[in-house]
């Protein structure tokens, strides 16, 4: 074979082992990125399943929450119960922290038996312009009013035709806090801000002033902001002690019986040491003569984390665990 035979020879085995080369090379890539991909999605898998994990486990100790206090709302010493006035406590499980904050309904705005002056104040509170509160406390009386006669400024059928909207008022009272978004004026962020003030599950024209939060207490016409201050610091400083609600001393009638409620609100938010979180909103009904299910739920939800969280630098300042668990 001459020299330039043996130079192609040897030239096309060269670029053979080099095409070879390439083509080892492209399938290692391959491979790699295929095995970089399976590991990305079993990781992501993994983090899914903890996820999962976690949010099911935080959603059981919230539920166990709910359930403990119950518990503590039956206990038959008075002065162990935990207080149904904003008090927060706080329980440990295993690795689970469990806040625990109640709050009586009686101690509430019911917005089918508050007057108008009452209503008038409540969105005063709530920041609303001052010519359009008249209009929607009139709406929201003219909603839960059996006829069609319209308050000053208010809302009945023609007008909530003339709205474009395609339902009219009930003239009965409100099934719901949620049904006041129907009301003709009220907005998402007015029924935000008052929302946790308010309920249809008291039954009464008064609040139970010992059970209110700071916040209805503001929202209830007559009361000085700094005697409120003071009788709020008093009442905690009887939960930390663990002894009788004190009664609300300014001058304004009390209803029911200070400490005491039927009906109230259980919020129990649980917190992973990882960060995951439930929180579940709870209304029960305490029935004292049913011994085999004393307790009645009314509502039932799970909460969105971007609520207010007890965990919150604002909610520590209610916390009344350490003394509530050593008694």
């Amino acid at each position: 074979m001459t020299a330039q035979g043996l130079g192609f020879s040897y030239g096309k085995s060269f670029r053979q082992q080099g095409l070879a080369l390439v083509l080892v090379l492209w399938t290692l890539s391959l491979l790699m990125i295929m095995a970089a991909s399976f590991t990305l999605t079993m990781n992501r898998e993994a983090a899914v399943t903890v996820g999962i994990k976690n949010n099911a486990q935080a959603l059981a100790a919230a539920e166990s929450g709910i359930t403990l206090a119950e518990m503590m709302l039956l206990n038959p010493d008075q002065n162990k119960r935990w207080h149904t006035d904003g008090s927060i406590y706080q329980i440990q499980f295993m690795e689970t922290l469990v806040r625990i904050r109640m709050f009586a309904e009686a101690g509430k705005i019911d917005i089918n038996k508050a007057d108008q002056n009452q209503l008038q104040s409540l969105i005063a509170y709530a920041h609303v312009e001052p010519e359009k509160q008249t209009a929607l406390v009139s709406a929201i009386m003219d909603w839960r009013d059996p006829d069609d006669l319209i308050n000053v400024e208010g809302a009945e059928k023609e007008e909530y035709e003339d709205a474009k909207l395609k339902y009219q008022p009930r003239n009965k009272p409100f099934r719901s806090v949620e049904e006041l978004q129907m009301v003709l004026g009220m907005d998402a962020s007015i029924l935000k801000w008052i929302e946790p003030l308010i309920t249809v599950y008291s039954g009464n024209a008064q609040v139970d002033l010992s059970q209110a939060s700071k916040e209805v207490l503001l929202a209830i016409p007559g009361l000085d902001a700094e005697l409120i201050d003071q009788y709020i610091e008093l009442r905690q400083k009887s939960a930390i002690e663990g002894t009788p609600v004190p009664p609300f001393s300014l001058g304004l009638k009390q209803t029911g019986s200070p400490g005491e409620s039927n009906i109230v609100e259980i919020m129990s938010e649980a917190l992973l040491d990882d960060g995951s979180t439930a929180i579940i909103k709870a209304v029960v009904y305490k029935n004292s003569n049913n011994q085999s299910s004393p307790f009645q739920v009314l509502n039932w939800r799970r909460e969105d984390k971007g609520n207010v969280s007890l965990f919150s630098e604002e909610m520590s300042s209610f916390l009344v665990t350490q003394h509530a668990e050593s008694k």
